[in-house]
Order: structure tokens, then C-alpha cells, then sequence
């Protein structure tokens, strides 16, 4: 997603390089390119004409900064109003009261089943709360039989309702049984229609009123663009919307909907769904995803996606080994797995600064994500001895049997045991650096995280033991 958009705004950028000063006269043609950028990615129009005007005030006479060439001072301009428009800040859901409702409403295919269930795992995992799901969609009845699914693979109790019942008298019943279990957060899934209609919203407006001080959330397909606006004023101007969620935003969909809703309802966007899987949901941050549009990338959320999924205690070991220059087939396998975690190498590659543009220039990572795959096949071939010690693989029969266990070919053993000693190699030797010197740092973001500084480094710096968002992990 926004990658056609994100190629347009540097484009845009690239006619300010070299300039002296930001003046109207050379901003023009950047503003002209920005605007049919948006327009094509189905930003409202209304949105797209205030957000131009606001660049324009903001930009025109501003001095340029020495050091900074105006096209990085005009992107930072840019990527402030982009924030701006999209909301500033993270908004959290409120839930400091003994027991906290959250309605889930939207049309039919939007993914508010779903959304149910990544929103009650974030709610368990992160926030520590006790949550309750109702399924309250008398409309679709595998409905429920959906979000049962997603309850008991995520151990999350529910109220197992009766849908002859009207889904406020559902909604009742439900919340009568989660205050005598003592639960924290209460999501209800309701109907979805198609298109909005008068029955739809008579039902939701019935279920609101059983509910006091409700979060009240709508899942809008990001798919669906400016349409997505559209049902999202009429939701809020109907029953009172506290948060939108988008989700398929890790679709090809162009971006409006992301840009355009805040504005054009007031009304906050507070989750994105980045996938298929339950952990696939991430709270929105203007901030950072005006950044991923700007290539700026998104290091703060690499760095908690690192902090949620990676095993510091396995780090730390792998870390050991290599300061010992011990790396084995099994520590390769562990690290590939590490970084699986993550999410694809296309997504955390994004999150790098000025990586966006080079992805655009390597075409799909497709390919190399299928070669993990394979290599990964050809080690589940091996024995553990295998696996702690690949010298015993220069034997030929070994080979012969790893391939024709894999269902690859001998050549293909070779070519891997190859790559892996070529990785063993750098792996050692990056441990060497970091235990010797330090890394180096990178301009404009200070030293790497997770790595030891060289003698002297932080000389002139106040002592103190800060936590490291990566601890000593290496991947």
C-alpha cells in the first residue's frame, strides 16, 4: 500500500534539489505533482485542496536551514502536514472503568469478525485486560461460528449467544455474564449489511443504548477508498463513532481512505490491519505512517515489533555463541525464524529509511522469500549432528541423502552449504566488530540500537544503565 504514492512524492522532491531557497515559484510544479498524487489515490478532494493550501502558507518564505537542501526541509513540511491531517497522535481506547464496552460495526465484508478477534489478543497480549467477546450478528450466523474460532485459539472467553434473541437483548444478556466473571473489556460484533440502511442502523442505535460509555468502532475497508469516507460519516453522523479501524491495509489500495477520513469526520483512526494473522494489527500513528508514505520509514515501530517478538533470551545466547565464533546450521535456522516474526522481508525492509525506493528498483522479494522457504526444507533434511557441525556435509552421500529428503537436487545442497558459509563468515565477523569497535552510526539517527559503542563513543554523556529496545540481540 501507498507505494505508487510514495514514488510520486519523490518525485515531486527531486524538482527542489539544488535550489537556494523554497520560493512559490519552484514549489509549484512539487505542489501540482502532490496534488494529482493524492487525487489518484482517492484522497477526498476537499482534503486534498486544504492540505496543498496548508503546505503552500507553510513552505513559501521559509528559510532553508544551512545544511539542509530545500527538498529535505519541503519533505519535512510535507510529512508534518501529512501527519496533521491524518490526526497528529495516537489515540488509545479508554479503559480505565471496571468493566469497558466496545462495539464493532461495519458493512458486510469490511472484517469486523476478524478485527474482533486481533483487537482482543492486542487487548490481552499488551494491555493485560481480562476481555469477553459477544457475538451479536443475528444477520450472518457463521458469524458466530467465526468468532467462537477466533476466541478459543486465542483462549479468550465468549458468551455463547442465542441468535433468535435481538441483538440488544444479546448484547444484555452478555454483559450480565461478563460482570460475573469479572471481565475487564466486553467487544460485541454486530450485523453489517451491504450497503447502510434504516434497519441496520435501528439495531445498532438499540444495542448503543444497552451499553454505557461504549468505544464505538468502525472497520472500513481500506480497499474501498473514498467510499470508505462516505460510510464512515454516515456511521458517525448516525450512531457516534469514537475510533475507526482500516483494514486490508496491507492490500494494493491506493490510501484515501487512510487520508481522508480524520479530516473529513473528525473522527480518530486507531487501528490498521496489516495482514491476515491475529498479531496483524498495529495502532495507527500519523506520524510514522506519513513517514512510511515519505520513505522516511518506521524504525519506533520496528523496534516494538522487535521488542514483542523476538526471544531475549535466545539473543543473548546466539550472541554468546558468536563472540565465540561459534555459528551452526541450527543458530541460521533460529535467526530466519527470529526474523520471521517480524512479518515479510518486503515489510521490514520497508520500515528502513530510503529503503522504499531501492524496493522499487529490486522489483519483487518474492524470489527470496521462496529461497528461505526451500532452504529451509533442505535443513529440516538434516541430521542435528548435521546441523551443529556442516563440516560432516562435505561427505557425498550425505548430500545425496539431504536432497533426495528435501525432493531438491544435490547442486542445490551445495549451493546452499555455500550461502551458509558465506553467512557464517559475516555473522562472526559483525560480532567481532561490535565486541572490537562498535558500529558506526548512522547519520541523523545516532548509533545503531543494540549495538556496543566503540571506547569513547558516548564520552561527555551522563552514565546510566538504559534499557536497549533490541537488548544485545543480533539478526
Amino acid at each position: 500500500m501507498f507505494d505508487n504514492l510514495s514514488e510520486k512524492f519523490q518525485d515531486a522532491f527531486k524538482n527542489l534539489s539544488g535550489k537556494g531557497s523554497i520560493s512559490e515559484s519552484n514549489i509549484d510544479d512539487a505542489l501540482k505533482e502532490i496534488r494529482t498524487a493524492l487525487l489518484e489515490a482517492d484522497v477526498n478532494f476537499k482534503v486534498v485542496k486544504e492540505f496543498i493550501a496548508m503546505v503552500k502558507e507553510e513552505a513559501i518564505g521559509e528559510k532553508v536551514v544551512r545544511g539542509v537542501n530545500p527538498g529535505e526541509q519541503f519533505t519535512k513540511i510535507v510529512h508534518d502536514k501529512l501527519a496533521e491531517v491524518m490526526g497528529e497522535e495516537h489515540k488509545e481506547l479508554k479503559l480505565d472503568r471496571p468493566i469497558n464496552p466496545i462495539l464493532i460495526v461495519g458493512l458486510n465484508g469490511a472484517g469486523k469478525t476478524t478485527f474482533t478477534g486481533k483487537l482482543g489478543h492486542i487487548l490481552k497480549n499488551k494491555r493485560k485486560k481480562e476481555v469477553y467477546f459477544i457475538p451479536a450478528d443475528n444477520f450472518r450466523p457463521a458469524a458466530k461460528d467465526q468468532l467462537i474460532k477466533h476466541a478459543k485459539g486465542l483462549q479468550i472467553d465468549y458468551f455463547d449467544s442465542d441468535l433468535s434473541m435481538l441483538p440488544k437483548d444479546i448484547v444484555k444478556a452478555g454483559m450480565e455474564e461478563a460482570k460475573k466473571l469479572g471481565k475487564d473489556v466486553v467487544i460485541v460484533d454486530t450485523a453489517g449489511r451491504l450497503q447502510v440502511d434504516d434497519e441496520l442502523m435501528g439495531q445498532l442505535v438499540d444495542v448503543k443504548n444497552e451499553l454505557s460509555n461504549a468505544e464505538v468502532l468502525l472497520v472500513a475497508d481500506a480497499m474501498t477508498g473514498q467510499e470508505a469516507v462516505n460510510v464512515a460519516k454516515v456511521f458517525h453522523e448516525k450512531i457516534g463513532l469514537t475510533g475507526v479501524a482500516l483494514s486490508k491495509m496491507d492490500s494494493d489500495a491506493r490510501g484515501g481512505a487512510a487520508l481522508s477520513i480524520r479530516h473529513v469526520t473528525n473522527v480518530p483512526i486507531k487501528y490498521i490491519s496489516t495482514g491476515e494473522k491475529m498479531k496483524d494489527l498495529e495502532p495507527f500513528h500519523p506520524d510514522r505512517l506519513a513517514g512510511r508514505i515519505l520513505d522516511m520509514g518506521d524504525v519506533v515501530t520496528l523496534v516494538e515489533k522487535a521488542q514483542e517478538t523476538i526471544d531475549e533470551k535466545e539473543a543473548e545466547r546466539m550472541m554468546n555463541r558468536l563472540e565465540k565464533q561459534q555459528f551452526s546450521i541450527n543458530d541460521f535456522m533460529s535467526q530466519m525464524e527470529q526474523i520471521n516474526k517480524l512479518g515479510s522481508m518486503t515489510s521490514i525492509l520497508k520500515m528502513l529509511p530510503g529503503m522504499g525506493g531501492m524496493l522499487r528498483n529490486l522489483g519483487d522479494l518474492s524470489p527470496a522469500e521462496n529461497e528461505m522457504k526451500k532452504m529451509k526444507v533442505i535443513i529440516s533434511s538434516m541430521t542435528q549432528k548435521e546441523k551443529d557441525d556442516h563440516k560432516l556435509l562435505k561427505a557425498d552421500s550425505r548430500i545425496k541423502r539431504i536432497a533426495k529428503g528435501s525432493g531438491t537436487t544435490e547442486a542445490a545442497v551445495k549451493d546452499f552449504i555455500k550461502k551458509f558459509e558465506q553467512m557464517q563468515g559475516m555473522m562472526i565477523n559483525m560480532a567481532g566488530m561490535m565486541k572490537g569497535g562498535g558500529m558506526p552510526n548512522i547519520p541523523g539517527m545516532g548509533p545503531m540500537p543494540g549495538f556496543r559503542q566503540a571506547p569513547g563513543q558516548n564520552k561527555g554523556k551522563k552514565k546510566g544503565k538504559k534499557k536497549n529496545p533490541f537488548g544485545s540481540r543480533f539478526f
